[in-house]
């Protein structure tokens, strides 16, 4: 039976998406693992690989389709002796059929009396929907595949089902429940004046409609919904850099011939990353009706790219050295401006830093982003007048920071406590390395 292709999802909060290029036509031979398609989500471009074999019948979504939703047929595989007739037979089609059929109105009912509806038909469920591959697979390994569950298009069970099943969980397979589907992201991207309200607001003057692509759509439903539901409050603190740029330009100094250049922004992940096990109870996030407390830091930081932004998480930040964070850092910065970061590495996360001072941005207040519990907002480090201890007056390179805290989880002293604990590490950095 002719197999269909759906629109994958490719990460949680993928709705639909843009096919950007085939790597396959119709009448190519497909083999599990081949890459069959290039697509485009809301925050990177990705490979779609097939999970089964055959010959590609029908291409049903032409290259550089936008707005593609998950789970829409893009393709119809056939399997070895099917032709293009075949396609026809697809369960999705048929089904496409009858709900169009269901939308036709039917004809009024005359004065006769009803009639009884006719029972319902009992499903077969003798017959397994399987590959040829698969199909192989289960009879090398003696596997029935009536205990199998599939994850192919309408359950159907293909290479990688067989592969990970075993005959003793026949009773256990059957019974899993089917795992969600994706929730929707939020469905608001921006409130106030309709399109065309603000549309005939301008009437007469020049302008340019520039079009969402998917990553904006996102970045504005996320962040909507974020300042709408996330009840935020902030916290100011001025850190004196002196110690710090010191201490940096002597680690530079030696670490020159390493290839290795430590940027102020390696320190402040070090030290958020430091803060969290320091304040543990602040190591967390919201998940709904409770808070998921961690045991290790994983920061995810702000990078810029045209068009939007990713949050690339370090995971198990407290534990690596300056230099494997900046190795680390660049290497995922790099690939974040090529849209080639997989899910796993922009997704997680309990903290989040948002630095702007590279950009003469001397204070600002970030906005959360879901279900992390704070975000560290960064400014530029300036020079300005300070009392000292002895109450004389100095030049000092001052460095102001906003902590948006979700009070959901984190209370006012407990995020004092947080804030506290990030200016001590940058100004004692050396206690960063003990």
């Amino acid at each position: 039976m002719p197999t269909e292709i759906l629109m994958p999802a490719l990460s949680p909060t993928m709705e639909e998406g843009t096919l950007a290029k085939w790597h396959v036509k119709e009448g190519d031979k497909v083999s599990s693992g081949d890459i069959l398609a290039e697509i485009e989500t809301d925050k990177a471009t990705m490979e779609f690989e097939a999970v089964d074999e055959g010959i590609m019948g029908k291409i049903m979504i032409a290259e550089g389709t936008e707005g593609v939703k998950v789970n829409d047929v893009i393709a119809v595989l056939l399997e070895e002796g099917e032709s293009a007739a075949d396609i026809s037979k697809v369960p999705g089609q048929a089904r496409d059929a009858s709900a169009k059929k269901a939308d036709t109105p039917a004809p009024a009912p005359g004065p006769q009396a009803a009639t009884p509806a006719p029972a319902a038909p009992v499903k077969d469920t003798t017959r397994v929907f399987a590959s040829p591959l698969a199909r192989r697979i289960a009879a090398e390994k003696g596997l029935d595949l009536a205990g199998v569950t599939g994850s192919g298009p309408h359950g159907r069970i293909v290479k990688a089902d067989v592969q990970t099943a075993k005959p003793a969980a026949k009773t256990e397979a059957a019974a899993a429940p089917k795992a969600e589907a994706p929730k929707a992201a939020a469905a608001t991207m921006a409130t106030g004046p309709s399109t065309d309200a603000v549309i005939k607001m301008y009437d007469g003057r020049p302008y340019a409609e520039v079009k969402l692509d998917g990553m904006r759509k996102t970045i504005a439903a996320r962040l909507t919904e974020a300042k709408q539901s996330v009840p935020h409050f902030y916290l100011r603190r001025d850190i004196n850099l002196d110690a710090l740029m010191a201490f940096r330009g002597q680690l530079n100094a030696q670490l020159d011939g390493r290839g290795v250049k430590l940027s102020v922004n390696d320190f402040i992940i070090k030290a958020c990353a430091l803060a969290l096990q320091q304040v543990p109870d602040a190591n967390a996030v919201w998940a709904g009706d409770r808070t998921l407390k961690f045991e290790k830091s994983d920061v995810a930081v702000a990078v810029a790219i045209e068009g939007g932004l990713f949050t690339p998480v370090l995971r198990d930040a407290e534990m690596k050295s300056l230099s494997a964070l900046s190795a680390e850092m660049k290497d995922l910065a790099t690939r974040a401006r090529d849209r080639k970061l997989a899910p796993q590495e922009y997704q997680g996360g309990s903290f989040a830093i948002s630095n702007l001072g590279m950009f003469g941005i001397d204070n600002f207040d970030a906005i959360i982003n879901p279900p992390h519990a704070a975000i560290l907002a960064v400014g530029a480090g300036v020079k300005k007048p300070i009392v000292g201890k002895d109450g004389e007056l100095a030049v000092a390179t001052i460095m102001s920071v906003t902590l948006s805290v979700d009070h959901r989880v984190i209370d006012g002293a407990l995020g004092a406590n947080l804030l506290q604990a990030i200016k001590d590490n940058l100004e004692n950095p050396l206690t960063m390395l003990a």
